[in-house]
């Protein structure tokens, strides 16, 4: 299958979600709309005195008509790429490549879903779950979503408020190195799968979907999880894996 043309765009906004992590919204050069589906992935091709690099990022926003998009980013340190894109200014011109991807959710499925995340794989999910809502799903959507400390917890308000103002959403954060002060779920998220899937699964409302995005590690231990322990069919279990 040959690859999406290239395309230019252009960074209109940077905000800091967490300590590591910025959000950087771009638009198309020529104002066209940005058509994608929600979970997929774009390329951004960054200038190297030494040659261009590649580097791939989920989309964080849901499909919308505009010509923009965001991305969520972490800073790690040493990355090329990644530090550049930080230090990235408003105005500042790129070229990309996408969309691309599978790890897509129809928005014709109608059973619940239970989302699985750690650190920016909430990205996809955060696409998927506006996108469901925007087209007026009303059936369950659980997050779970593994950082480590609660400032690393991204768009935390923003899925408060949806956890808040729709009755079908579902908000679950879970910290592995949390405060004492902190009074929510602790440990990985694979520990609260078995009671959130299982509790998903008695509501008589249809056939759950698990969408499971992070590192290989966490992705393969909850899909063995789901599999091998809780009986959920090849069908039922989607991923994406950051590594």
């Amino acid at each position: 299958m040959p690859l999406p043309p290239t395309f230019e765009v252009r960074l209109t906004e940077k905000r800091q979600l967490s300590p590591a992590v910025r959000e950087l919204t771009f638009e198309r050069q020529d104002g066209a709309p940005f058509a994608f589906e929600a979970g997929q992935w774009i390329s951004l091709i960054l200038p190297r005195e030494d040659g261009e690099i590649r580097r791939s990022y989920s989309i964080a926003s849901p499909p919308t008509t505009t010509s923009s998009f965001q991305l969520a980013i972490t800073h790690v340190q040493g990355g090329p790429g990644s530090t550049y894109l930080h230090d990235l200014t408003p105005g500042s011109t790129l070229r990309a490549v996408g969309p691309q991807g599978f790890f897509t959710r129809p928005l014709d499925k109608t059973g619940p879903s239970l989302f699985v995340a750690t650190g920016t794989g909430v990205t996809p999910l955060r696409s998927m779950m506006h996108a469901a809502k925007a087209a007026g799903h009303t059936l369950p959507m659980w997050l779970v979503f593994g950082v480590r400390h609660e400032d690393d917890i991204l768009y935390r308000d923003e899925f408060e408020a949806l956890a808040r103002e729709h009755t079908n959403i579902r908000f679950e954060p879970t910290l592995s190195r949390g405060s004492e002060m902190w009074g929510g779920r602790r440990g990985y998220v694979q520990t609260h799968i078995p009671e959130l899937w299982s509790e998903l699964a008695g509501l008589g409302l249809g056939v759950p979907h698990t969408y499971i995005c992070g590192l290989k590690r966490m992705v393969s231990t909850v899909r063995d999880l789901l599999r091998k322990e809780l009986n959920a069919t090849r069908e039922q279990v989607h991923s994406e894996r950051y590594d």
